[in-house]
């Protein structure tokens, strides 16, 4: 039987939970559940939206607790209900994460023909609960060890427990978060019909593109030079959702993220151009555009991209090895828990029941065979799948435990489960190659153990949060497992749908939908088991990774990505990281107090998270739209080309695009500062630590 840190050592105070633990009030109902049923559907697929446009997902647990606390204090719900309805609430969005990484990797590999129902609903409905089923089970092995460890502050969670005690503040956090999805909805759809430009791009061209002129070389040799080059920028995308993205992440880690695309297209771009001249048409696609907007771009797309692959690599080796403590401790506390007997489980109170480890155990055999089955009907291969499904049994549980640990160090909106799912796949890919498997069943392999093991580590993680907010609150742990056993279920029933809305919209891989982490997935898995990875350019970021750990950058997978992601999207979270800074510079100035300051965080995350989920809501309804408009009933066709069709200008302007963003960066910063109150008060909780 694990052992509380309280009988190893007298001197630590005992945790005492908000509900006594010997206290019994209404936890798991039929409303509670239903109510996060509801939020998880709706927030996982408004984060699959996000996390494909700009390759981010942001934590649900923070809304989700003050629409729980909101709408439970209007039922005359319990405390552990409204934890209930948070805990049911947020795991869409770690399914969410995992799905939009990995899912529409096929499609891009080719390994799936298409993206309708008929190819993909049971297949990637099959991936994602797998792999969510086994990231719940995967924690429950883990869970107590990593909850009672107080080297882990678990921030997020502790903010959220705070939420949920805040009451009334709560439901004036509620009105708050409401009233700012509607503005960035509205300001979305503005956009969309035409009021203002979304998007601008400039390039600055020095010489003319094609000309060069031929000079002698030593030996007389005769060298072709360049004389044209061209520095391609786009202006910052006026969107809600990023603008919020980087004002919770805040300026620092934005500016890192926003220094990989000034890398790429201030500096790699404008130097391969210069000096390659008309050679580049020998490196890129013959359907290249001949103009230097369309050099650029597939200068970017087919050189700079595989650089940032690299670049990827390194980081996510390196995330791995700044975690070896918490992942030898937690897998040293999983093993030690087995030990526990019926004995010790009936002596138990109400706050430590958690599901037994003989049962998890058992639901992972279950489910372990039901992936051998799922990998053999996706390749259709037998021994690799099978081999595949063992790398994934194992490598799951390894990267679960490592996605918890980092969950309770930084919280669940900077975990890094893209870095953990690209070693995954490498060890997968490598694997089938030494195997000899290659072409689309390989690739198909892959992809299919790479996937599962997202959705795990990315699911595992919030359920390790969710966890700790019940151990802050009082919670039932048993309970709180068959919450999230079956909000996964219900969520990987509904993710596909979607999927399909954007994918149909937009197309992915898209600039409007460019699912940067699912085209590294398709990338690595044809190249390294099709044998034609462009290795060249890859050990080239590989190099450059290693030079920005030894230059101490904070986050040199967070460089790469900003390499891989449109410029105008890492720019535009930048710019809602420095209004943040602006803001915290004006409450200073201002000598705001500590409680003050608890504040105006709390008030400005509110808005920038209204900002997310309301472009994120209205970018579906808009997808749907888009959808609508190729199908095959007249009516519906008709109607969703004549929404389409309704544009305020026929060329809108970017100049009256920057109005709007003026206008979202004056909410930014008034409503916050606005919200210091009195500096008499207490704090209140925080929203994000």
């Amino acid at each position: 039987m694990s052992q509380n840190p309280s009988d190893t050592n007298p001197g630590l105070k005992k945790h005492q939970p908000y509900v006594p633990e010997n206290t019994e009030m209404r936890e798991l109902t039929l409303r509670a559940v239903l109510l996060g049923l509801a939020m998880t559907v709706v927030l996982g697929a408004a984060n699959a939206y996000l996390g494909l446009r700009a390759g981010i997902t942001i934590a649900a647990t923070y809304p989700a607790a003050v629409i729980a606390m909101a709408a439970m204090r209007a039922w005359k719900g319990s405390l552990l209900e409204e934890n209930i309805a948070r805990t049911s609430g947020s795991i869409g969005e770690g399914i969410a994460a995992g799905a939009i990484f990995t899912i529409p990797a096929f499609l891009m590999a080719k390994a799936w023909p298409s993206f309708r129902p008929a190819d993909a609903y049971w297949k990637s409905t099959a991936l994602i609960m797998v792999g969510s089923v086994l990231g719940v089970l995967f924690i429950s092995l883990v869970r107590r060890g990593m909850v009672e460890d107080p080297e882990l502050p678990f921030p997020e969670s502790v903010a959220a427990s705070e939420i949920h005690k805040a009451g009334q503040r709560g439901a004036e956090a509620a009105k708050n978060l409401f009233w700012n999805i509607g503005v960035g909805g509205l300001v979305y759809l503005l956009g969309r019909f035409g009021l203002f430009a979304a998007d601008q791009d400039f390039h600055f061209a020095v010489g003319q593109l094609g000309r060069s002129q031929v000079r002698l070389g030593q030996a007389g040799s005769a060298q072709v030079v360049a004389t044209g080059g061209t520095a391609m920028f786009s202006a910052p995308s006026i969107s809600p959702a990023y603008l919020g993205v980087g004002y919770i992440i805040g300026i620092r880690l934005a500016a890192l993220q926003f220094s990989g695309g000034v890398l790429a297209w201030g500096l790699m771009v404008p130097l391969m151009m210069y000096f390659l001249g008309p050679q580049l048409r020998h490196y890129l696609p013959a359907d290249t555009p001949e103009n230097w907007s369309g050099m650029a771009t597939s200068v970017w797309t087919f050189i700079i991209r595989p650089i940032a692959v690299g670049g990827m690599l390194v980081g996510a080796a390196y995330t791995l090895w700044g975690m070896r403590k918490s992942l030898t401790a937690g897998l040293g506390k999983a093993f030690s828990d087995l030990r526990q007997t019926a004995d010790d489980r009936a002596k138990l109170i109400r706050t430590e029941r958690y599901m037994s480890s003989k049962v998890v155990f058992s639901l992972i055999a279950v489910t372990f065979l039901l992936m051998c089955w799922l990998y053999i009907r996706i390749s259709g291969l037998v021994w690799p799948a099978v081999l595949a499904a063992v790398v994934m049994l194992v490598v799951g549980f390894f990267f679960a435990t490592v996605s918890g640990s980092l969950v309770g160090m930084i919280g669940s909106s900077n975990n890094p489960v893209s870095g953990l799912t690209l070693s995954t796949l490498l060890i997968a890919a490598l694997l089938m190659v030494s195997l000899g498997v290659s072409g689309i069943s390989g690739v198909a392999a892959v992809l299919g153990v790479a996937a599962v093991v997202c959705v795990s580590a990315s699911v595992a993680g919030e359920l390790l949060q969710d966890f700790k907010v019940g151990y802050i609150l009082g919670g039932t742990p048993s309970k709180i497992q068959i919450a999230e056993l079956i909000a996964v279920v219900v969520a990987s029933l509904m993710m596909y749908f979607p999927l399909m809305l954007l994918n149909t919209a937009f197309g992915f891989g898209s600039r409007q939908l460019p699912a940067p982490q699912a085209g590294l997935m398709a990338t690595l898995a044809m190249g390294i088991v099709g044998g034609d990875m462009p290795w060249a350019l890859v050990v080239v970021g590989i190099f450059m990774g290693i030079a920005l750990i030894m230059m101490r950058v904070r986050s040199p997978m967070l460089v790469a990505v900003g390499m891989y992601l449109p410029f105008e999207t890492t720019f535009a979270i930048f710019i809602g990281g420095a209004i943040r800074s602006l803001g915290d510079w004006m409450a200073k100035r201002r000598g705001y107090n500590e409680a003050q300051m608890a504040r105006v965080d709390n008030a400005g995350v509110l808005v920038a998270s209204g900002f997310i989920a309301g472009e994120s809501v209205f970018g579906l309804v808009w997808a749907a739209v888009i959808a609508l408009s190729y199908v095959h009933t007249p009516w519906l066709r008709s109607g969703a080309e004549w929404i389409k069709s309704k544009q305020f200008f026929e060329h809108p302007s970017y100049i009256a695009g920057i109005g709007a963003l003026i206008a979202l960066t004056a909410l930014l910063v008034r409503v916050p500062i606005s919200s210091a109150g009195d500096p008499n008060e207490p704090a209140p909780p925080t929203a994000m630590m």
